[in-house]
């Protein structure tokens, strides 16, 4: 982990990023640990064959970190307190879609428990690997995201797009038009997708400035 862990401070550092929810860990256990004196990472494994989900932010803001826990195998929040505001950052990792529809499904059911969890009155952020293809254009969907995607929907895509609709949220990244390559989240070889989203409250919406893929950077 320990590696690892540099390497994703180290292109935190490079990039400005002060905040990072991560996926497919396969970090084991439940810590909160300092990476280069810099960065603390939150982070919560069942052990080293599943998919962890964390949270790195850096050291600063950590003295804003109300609360970290893991709510469930592949789910954890993180509620920061920032100049009088409550914020919950939910970092999450969906099946991927080789997985049955009842993992599937219960991924979902999950994360639908916790952010019915999360008081109206706090801000809400999710980061995650949804494993889903929301695709291009926004016809019939315009309430929870704009036009701006990739390729074609697909089933674990319309999943990402149903949990939208009853949580009331965004999905951010469809809203700011930019090029290609500033949209792919996942890339092999010729093979580009999108399978990772940024969400939050609609209502909240207004507050985000922009969304955008740092591209060039891969920590696998």
């Amino acid at each position: 982990m320990t590696g690892k862990g540099r390497e994703i401070a180290d292109m935190m550092e490079r990039r400005k990023v002060d905040m990072l929810c991560v996926q497919e860990t396969k970090w084991k256990g439940s810590k909160a640990r300092n990476i280069r004196g810099e960065f603390k990472l939150f982070y919560y494994g069942v052990d080293v064959k599943r998919n962890g989900v964390g949270v790195i932010l850096k050291e600063e803001y950590s003295k804003s970190v109300v609360e970290a826990k893991k709510v469930f195998d592949t789910v954890m929040n993180m509620k920061l307190e920032v100049e009088g505001m409550v914020i919950n950052v939910i970092s999450a990792y969906a099946p991927q879609v080789s997985c049955e529809m009842e993992e599937k499904e219960k991924f979902w059911s999950e994360l639908d428990e916790v952010v019915d969890g999360v008081p109206r009155n706090e801000r809400l952020v999710i980061g995650a690997d949804f494993n889903g293809h929301v695709g291009e254009g926004n016809r019939g969907d315009q309430e929870v995201m704009g036009r701006y995607g990739l390729k074609e929907r697909n089933v674990e895509g319309q999943m990402v797009v149903d949990f939208a609709k009853r949580m009331k949220m965004a999905v951010v990244n469809r809203y700011f038009k930019k090029k290609e390559d500033h949209r792919v989240t996942y890339k092999s070889g010729e093979r580009c997708t999108q399978v990772d989203y940024v969400l939050c409250r609609r209502c909240n919406l207004k507050e985000i400035r922009d969304c955008n893929v740092l591209a060039g950077d891969s920590v696998g």
